[in-house]
């Protein structure tokens, strides 16, 4: 069985064809600048070399067919019939309330979607066209899988805020929090690396990436995260500011006359450790900038370590303890540095880390010490894997 993977973007569609069977991608791509000029397809079959083809994609459905074209090419494709194609999987951003698992595609389940678009105006929009755009190509089951879904299982205590409960009432506003689909992945996987049942482990997953966020998960739930109404609560992010004192924001409106959107697009798109540094949101280029002697280079990194290392605390004291913190996505995964640093903050809770294992990439392991109390792992997320999987659940 084979399992088209989608995840649409407002500009972009990213897309992975799985087989199920050995739950290998057989290709994946990126179609880019979606109804703007110089718009592209970059596909790879297999672990092959990429394949771009520039040409006119004026829109989602456009971007759909493309992609299922290059499924088929005779020369860099891997299926021969479109009908070989079992079910396809829709990332969705933002679920609300409504969702707390997967579900298949309907006209209720498009209208919640199209509903939960004012938290995630970014997102949703573009991930409902998506699923629009695919219906009138393929003639398959359509399943949803919902970032949100995971942190559903949060208690009030900590998905509520303390403002007045009209406003959770009239609007929802609450903690949703976000990246669950790699949240949930990474502590299945990081659990079978340990050898140990799930059902007994206190994790905290640290996603690190240009987003950004930390997630509690105890016997498998999530108890906790750091994001919140949006994806612009908690960790310092490449561009996004994460936590600061809510009257800052007043404050900056004030000074600078900002209008909503204007300081909104300060907050996101212009802060985080790019707005620190001066120098990029590119880790890599951070730390060669601090290396060299920028000291706001330096002085980014060292708040993005210190405020992930507050949080493990915090997610620890949540859970009254934790067996192990696991490390994932493109910061996380690929960060030796910033992993160093983040763990030199926890000696408290025993946690040691072996340089060699630190230093090694792309793959799953044990970093700690062989003494260490608290083990740490890093775990290469694979959202589209966990898509495909929930999706051929539903399906079956």
């Amino acid at each position: 069985m084979k399992i088209l993977v989608l995840n649409c973007g407002s500009s972009s569609l990213k897309y992975q064809l799985v087989d199920m069977q050995t739950e290998q991608a057989l290709a994946k791509g990126l179609v880019e600048r979606i109804g703007i000029e110089n718009s592209r397809i970059v596909h790879q079959k297999g672990e092959g070399e990429k394949v771009t083809i520039e040409q006119d994609i004026p829109n989602h459905q456009v971007a759909v067919q493309l992609a299922i074209d290059a499924l088929l090419h005779t020369g860099h494709g891997v299926i021969t019939d479109v009908k070989e194609i079992s079910a396809a999987g829709h990332r969705v951003v933002h679920g609300g309330e409504n969702f707390s698992q997967a579900a298949i595609v309907t006209d209720e389940v498009k209208k919640a979607i199209a509903e939960c678009s004012s938290l995630a105006p970014l997102h949703n929009p573009a991930n409902l066209v998506g699923i629009e755009a695919c219906e009138k190509i393929l003639d398959v089951k359509q399943v949803v899988v919902f970032d949100t879904a995971f942190h559903q299982t949060m208690p009030e205590k900590a998905f509520m805020y303390a403002l007045p409960y009209g406003l959770y009432e009239k609007y929802k506003v609450r903690r949703y929090g976000f990246h669950g689909t790699s949240h949930k992945y990474v502590s299945v996987q990081a659990a079978a690396l340990l050898g140990k049942p799930i059902a007994d482990l206190k994790l905290i997953s640290c996603h690190l990436g240009n987003g950004a966020s930390v997630c509690a998960i105890n016997a498998g739930k999530c108890i906790d995260t750091s994001m919140g109404l949006t994806p612009l609560e908690g960790l310092i992010m490449g561009t996004r500011t994460g936590d600061m004192d809510p009257a800052a924001v007043t404050f900056v409106m004030e000074k600078e006359k900002l209008s909503p959107a204007g300081m909104d697009d300060l907050m996101n798109k212009t802060s985080g450790v790019h707005g620190v540094s001066g120098v990029s949101s590119d880790f890599r280029d951070l730390e060669q900038a601090a290396t060299d002697g920028n000291e706001r280079a330096k002085l980014a990194l060292d708040m993005y370590a210190y405020r992930v290392a507050k949080y493990i605390g915090a997610y620890t004291a949540a859970m009254n303890g934790v067996d192990a913190i696991i490390f994932t996505a493109g910061v996380g995964e690929n960060g030796a540095s910033t992993r160093k640093d983040i763990c030199e903050y926890l000696g408290y809770l025993g946690v040691s880390i072996n340089d060699e294992r630190n230093g090694k990439r792309g793959i799953e392991i044990d970093i700690s010490a062989d003494n260490a109390k608290t083990r740490v792992v890093v775990i290469p997320t694979n959202e589209e894997l966990t898509i495909a999987r929930e999706t051929l659940q539903l399906i079956k």
